[in-house]
């Protein structure tokens, strides 16, 4: 079988300021995109990329191999691997920025090393820190190609692809170099209406992603808000029981330096908006990036935890398990001096999460340092569901005690 592509670029004039408009510029030639239809659900599947020349002549690649999705609620072994913040590293030892990103090539090299164990991956934002200088994506896209190419490579917005003043990022920074979410919109690509606007919703197996774009207004009222409720109400739990929110900034629970310095451990108007989201449709777990390190919440609503088990949950679904997974290579973050009662496991390093379901009723959830591969954290979940398909909304007032 074979399925054409359509054919993407941008130029200069197409992005916001230096120095993605300036020193910072390459040409970034083409970005193709083909889309490969009705394949049958959870079969591994050969391809090969081919240009047809001007003489007729069609030069291929390499032969590549995938898994296609299973079908929506396959009760099969589904394994997640989740991180934000890697960026790219060089394999001759050279220091760039100043060794910015001192972790990358060790992510990159332990999930390539686990690949065939592995079903899909979301990195939730700060992709390649190019910056604004736009060669440093080959550097990074060619540093992904083997998991790229491979299982899905789901990515989120974070401030390093989209800041820019004047532009429509929600905060008025400099953090893109002048990319302002063009590059990102163009070189990946996401299920999103608008993919201007990076907020999707996507099913794999047993699981729903709602990925939400922090560089975008999230408050209640905005078309950001409604899109998240509809994702996470219109989720069917009999199929995708596991319902996971993801999103680059923290928006719910971490007690990161700066966050304490704030009194309240979040971003500012970050859960006040989207708690009652989170617990009137029973999400399970949470994910962030932004903060460089890791570190796992309890069962949490209004800031208070819902049991005090810490590696086992069973039984009913009372709270939301937030967890900031953003070591998987730029610089570490420090912790606050306070570790608030919520915070049940916190690491100064890098790392990155695996999800492993098992079935509809069992989850497996571990937290593994870059350096080794070795887990470091964990937890399991096991539970029916009858809670969350009668879907009746908790009786906890509407408010936090946060900030």
């Amino acid at each position: 079988m074979r399925s054409g592509a359509g054919t993407l670029t941008f130029d200069r004039s197409m992005m916001c300021g230096a120095p993605a408009k300036t020193v910072g510029w390459r040409d970034p030639g083409f970005i193709h995109t083909s889309f490969l239809k009705d394949l049958w659900p959870n079969i591994e599947q050969f391809y090969k990329l081919g240009h047809r020349l001007s003489n007729g002549t069609i030069i291929w690649s390499k032969k590549y191999k995938f898994r296609s999705s299973p079908y929506p609620g396959q009760d099969s072994l589904q394994r997640v691997i989740m991180f934000g913040d890697m960026g790219k590293g060089e394999r001759d030892g050279s220091n760039e920025y100043s060794n910015y990103q001192p972790s990358a090539l060790k992510t990159t090299d332990q999930i390539i090393s686990d690949l065939e164990n592995i079903d899909i991956v979301f990195h939730i934002g700060d992709l390649t820190y190019a910056n604004g200088y736009i060669s440093q994506w080959d550097q990074f896209t060619a540093q992904v190609e083997p998991i790229a190419s491979t299982v899905p490579y789901m990515v989120g917005s974070g401030n390093h692809e989209r800041d820019w003043p004047d532009s429509g990022s929600f905060y008025d920074k400099m953090d893109s170099g002048g990319e302002c979410g063009v590059l990102a919109e163009t070189m990946f690509y996401v299920p999103a209406e608008n993919r201007a606007k990076f907020w999707y919703k996507t099913d794999y197996g047993m699981f729903r992603f709602c990925i939400a774009d922090t560089e975008h207004d999230w408050r209640e009222g905005s078309e950001q808000y409604k899109f998240i409720e509809n994702c996470l109400a219109t989720v069917d739990r009999q199929k995708q029981p596991w319902l996971i929110f993801a999103a680059h900034r923290v928006l719910g629970y971490s007690s990161n330096y700066y966050h304490g310095q704030e009194g309240s451990f979040e971003e500012p108007m970050g859960r006040e908006s989207l708690q009652k989201l989170w617990q009137k449709y029973k999400v399970d777990i949470a994910f962030y990036g932004h903060v460089h390190h890791y570190e796992r919440s309890c069962p949490v609503y209004q800031s208070q935890c819902v049991t005090s088990e810490q590696s086992h949950y069973s039984g009913a679904v009372k709270g939301t398990i937030h967890v900031v997974v953003g070591g998987a290579g730029s610089h570490l973050s420090d912790f606050s001096q306070v570790q608030p009662n919520w915070s049940i496991f916190r690491d100064h390093d890098f790392g990155y999460v695996k999800m492993t379901a098992f079935n509809h009723t069992s989850l497996l959830f571990e937290y593994k340092k870059s350096n080794d591969g070795k887990v470091y954290d964990s937890f399991t979940i096991s539970r029916e569901y009858t809670d969350v398909l009668a879907c009746v909304h908790d009786s906890c007032e509407a408010t936090t005690a946060a900030s």
